[in-house]
């Protein structure tokens, strides 16, 4: 559905955290390496409770999520340390992640602050093992700019990023702390987005900057959005986690559609009085259902929402109903989910029983009720949970914070935090950020012109290269001296194919890359043999410690080991004589065929450009 946003008063802002590579995490010496959850040597568990700020003041997300008793289990790695585990203070912040900070900074036209002083942000999901988030101001006041006019950047914060999410299981979820503590920068823009397009245009400019530095993490997760959108009549809602930058316009179309639809509900829910009852017990009434889900729980809980009759199954979003925001807050207190009238009869529910429903709670045609199947406990939370909200559909939007879905839609998470969740970290000195010893880096777009019109590449190749993760690679083997067609066609073209051909190709690094592109520089590997002698590198490597060492041996391994030219016109000489025929009678016609053939036979221990040259001279000759 399309919208008029400047009519309706859209307001959006950005949330962007992105992890930096740094050698070291943010307040310890370990690395930031992420590891394979298998390879953890130890696990131990912990239950987080919220702490009061200094005001004494509890943060109402937090104590939320405080209402679901869960235990948190931590998988450690022989790389974890006690801080990590909470056992041990933190260290200053890591100086090297301070820099990179200090260049984003100047990339986005920010002030510095005098001094950056550790503040604990309240965190009890499980993500931080000290049950908060250590977070730093670093800069404020910049600006980027886009076709739809300038968004200011409101803050930059340098962060310690959370663990990670390995899996969710009973009464508890695993996380992982290769993760926990890798930098993180957290940048803010000012609510200046107008558009959907514009929140994915403001998005992409401060992603360009941030690539711009080199220094940043690349792969899925270590760049991630969260986007406030409001609109005039309707609420501020933060929704966290978009994972690409392609998402971004569809989440805000996606919210502001809902917005709109829960304002078009809570104006027919006052037109017709409506109203939320307490919940009832209805557990007897589904004493012989067939309902399998139904039948299996310790109770049912239910409650009458008058004047809701239609409206629960209405849609919101794309495949999303009102009965799918009341499910969202049942499942936060460890329900399955919700039934609700407006889709029953079904799921083993007989119309009989949706009558006796109806008259255990005194619901009339004009009234939906919703109804939860659990734990006696769950149950009982689950279904004041749907109350509440559904009570909340009668005023309008609420605020809250809301995950995304990697079908451009959202579901609930929890309300929006406030400030009671901020308090100073007292075991963290401030640091002095000084911006003037920073040289702001080349930009991605200055790169791909440079690219384009010093090195001669085209300009979707210098594209591809500037903003692809092999950049530096691309830099230094230019420096050393590969021509740099070659090195983009290796790393943006062969590396691609290699890894469609299941070639293991994550386990070559930059240095064995280099001493690969080093041979064929120094003439002795052809450009056509790149593929076979990295294909080598990769799926039998090399016990040889030195890079170069190890690209020689897989160039002998893979029967490449380059010839002169003598050797490559003797080749092509025998070529030649077995197709005189063809050559007799299409002369140079014949190049393009004999060519192929002489590749195939010189099997990528040659140059194309010698080869070409060789088999013009031969076909000259008896043509």
């Amino acid at each position: 559905m399309s919208h008029d946003y400047e009519d309706l008063g859209l307001v959006a802002g950005l949330e962007i955290h992105q992890q930096l590579d740094t050698a070291s995490k943010l307040f310890c010496g370990c690395p930031t390496d992420r590891r394979d959850p298998e390879a953890s040597v130890r696990s131990f568990t912990r239950y987080l409770h919220p702490t009061k700020s200094e005001l004494g003041e509890l943060d109402e997300a937090a104590l939320e999520e405080s209402r679901v008793d869960r235990e948190f289990e931590y998988l450690a790695f022989d790389t974890t340390c006690l801080v990590e585990e909470d056992d041990e203070p933190p260290g200053r912040l890591d100086r090297e992640a301070t820099e990179v900070a200090m260049e984003i900074a100047a990339l986005l036209d920010c002030e510095v602050v005098d001094q950056a002083h550790v503040m604990r942000k309240i965190v009890v999901d499980g993500s931080n093992t000290t049950g908060f988030q250590r977070s730093a101001l670093v800069a404020t006041d910049g600006e980027i700019r886009t076709e739809e006019g300038p968004v200011g950047i409101a803050d930059l914060l340098l962060e310690e990023e959370s663990a990670a999410r390995i899996a969710d299981r009973d009464g508890g979820v695993t996380y992982g702390l290769d993760r926990l503590g890798i930098p993180l920068v957290e940048i803010g823009t000012e609510p200046d987005v107008r558009s959907p397009a514009q929140a994915r245009a403001a998005a992409e400019r401060i992603g360009m900057l941030l690539r711009s530095t080199g220094r940043v993490k690349r792969g899925l997760g270590t760049i991630r959005q969260d986007v406030n959108v409001s609109i005039a009549e309707g609420a501020r809602v933060e929704i966290k986690g978009v994972q690409s930058l392609d998402d971004i316009d569809a989440i805000v179309e996606n919210e502001v559609s809902r917005q709109v639809a829960l304002l078009e509900i809570a104006e027919e829910l006052r037109a017709r009085d409506a109203a939320v009852a307490d919940p009832v017990d209805v557990t007897e009434v589904f004493a012989e259902t067939d309902s399998g889900v139904i039948a299996g729980a310790e109770a049912v809980m239910a409650v009458r929402l008058e004047g809701f009759d239609g409206l629960v199954g209405r849609e919101i979003q794309p495949d999303r109903r009102l009965g799918t925001e009341l499910s969202d807050h049942a499942k936060r207190h460890g329900a399955g989910g919700i039934f609700h009238t407006d889709e029953l009869p079904a799921y083993g529910v007989s119309e009989a029983e949706v009558a006796a429903l109806r008259e255990a709670v005194d619901a009339d045609d004009a009234d939906a009720v919703g109804l939860v199947a659990a734990d006696r406990e769950v149950a009982g939370g689950a279904i004041q949970a749907v109350a509440e909200r559904a009570a909340g559909a009668i005023e309008g939007v609420p605020e809250e914070t809301r995950g995304a879905d990697e079908d451009g839609t959202t579901r609930y998470l929890r309300p929006l935090p406030g400030a009671a969740r901020m308090y100073p970290e007292t075991d963290v000195p401030p640091v002095e950020p000084d911006i003037t010893e920073v040289e702001p880096p080349e930009l991605l777009t200055e790169r791909v012109e440079r690219y384009r019109t010093t090195l001669g590449l085209d300009e979707g190749l210098a594209e591809q290269v500037a903003y692809g993760r092999y950049m530096p690679v691309f830099e230094e083997a230019v420096d050393r001296g590969v021509d740099p067609t070659t090195v983009a066609g290796t790393l943006e073209s062969t590396l691609t194919e290699l890894r469609r051909d299941d070639v293991p190709v994550d386990r070559l690094d930059d240095d064995h890359l280099l001493a690969v592109l080093g041979l064929v520089r120094d003439g002795e590997l052809a450009k056509e043999g790149i593929g076979p002698v990295l294909t080598e590198l990769a799926e039998n490597p090399s016990p040889a410690a030195d890079p170069s060492v190890a690209a020689e041996e897989a160039v002998e391994a893979a029967g490449l080991a380059g010839v002169d030219r003598e050797d490559v016109r003797e080749v092509v000489v025998e070529v030649v004589e077995r197709n005189e025929a063809q050559i007799d009678a299409e002369g140079m016609g014949a190049f393009s065929a004999l060519m192929g053939e002489c590749m195939g036979a010189l099997r990528g221990r040659a140059d194309g450009e010698v080869v070409s040259e060789v088999l013009r001279e031969e076909i000259g000759k008896r043509a």
